[in-house]
């Protein structure tokens, strides 16, 4: 289920609300920047929040800051990891002192992942 009723005022909450890199991140995502593809920020995918989410690509990108690093949240982000990787989604997790560090190498990164994942689902851009 996409985007579900129960989930949308905690993404509203999130977009409204967004980390300094979810922010940067953005400006870098939105508008089709990446080859043409649309990205979606804070998307719902059954009870999991994905920070950006790619549908064309079936691509999930979170930003994991230090609260992810939590025994608790590192068991809930393998699951919801988990489950994404049942529906056929690529989750990729970028760490905020990797953005901190360098920014520029990440988004070449991702540059490569939208490219890798369009040739292994045969999507053009």
């Amino acid at each position: 289920m996409l985007n579900p009723k129960h989930t949308k005022k905690y993404r509203q909450y999130l977009r409204n609300n967004m980390t300094k890199w979810e922010v940067r991140l953005w400006s870098d995502l939105k508008g089709k920047k990446m080859f043409g593809f649309k990205v979606r920020r804070q998307y719902g995918i059954k009870n999991y929040i994905i920070d950006f989410y790619c549908p064309k690509l079936k691509l999930a990108i979170e930003i994991d800051g230090d609260v992810h690093y939590f025994k608790n949240n590192r068991i809930r982000d393998q699951k919801k990891d988990e489950y994404l990787r049942t529906e056929g989604i690529k989750m990729i997790r970028l760490k905020n002192e990797d953005l901190n560090e360098d920014y520029d190498s990440i988004i070449t990164y991702l540059e490569r992942i939208f490219k890798k994942r369009a040739h292994e689902l045969k999507v053009l851009f």
